[in-house]
């Protein structure tokens, strides 16, 4: 399953160029791109432009947001790396205030179409 999440990123450069940075090949702590992956989500990539960022997530069948979000609270090298990351982003305008990254609707596929 194709799951597309929005978040913003402060817009000054120092903060789009750390955040950059630390997304780069080999940034993120080992430890976190392991509980990525036993999660079920089986491709994970970060979109930029501006101050908006997307998450494009492949899930196998059964991942749970909701089992994903309790797995995290109870990881302290997860949730150290989130704290890291909060320092750099801003949720949407409208977002609820526990709602970091914001899980979007599709509303059109090319697929579809006759």
């Amino acid at each position: 399953m194709r799951h597309v999440l929005l978040l913003d990123i402060h817009p000054d450069d120092a903060s789009v160029a750390a955040y950059r940075q630390w997304h780069r090949a080999g940034g993120p702590p080992e430890h976190v791109t392991r509980s990525i992956r036993a999660s079920g989500i089986v491709s994970l990539e970060i979109w930029h432009v501006l101050d908006r960022l997307a998450m494009i997530m492949e899930t196998e069948p059964g991942f749970s947001f909701e089992a994903k979000a309790r797995t995290d609270a109870a990881d302290p090298d997860v949730q150290a790396w989130e704290a890291l990351m909060e320092r750099f982003q801003r949720r949407l305008p409208g977002a609820p205030g526990d709602v970091k990254w914001v899980l979007t609707e599709r509303i059109y596929s090319l697929e579809e179409q006759p």
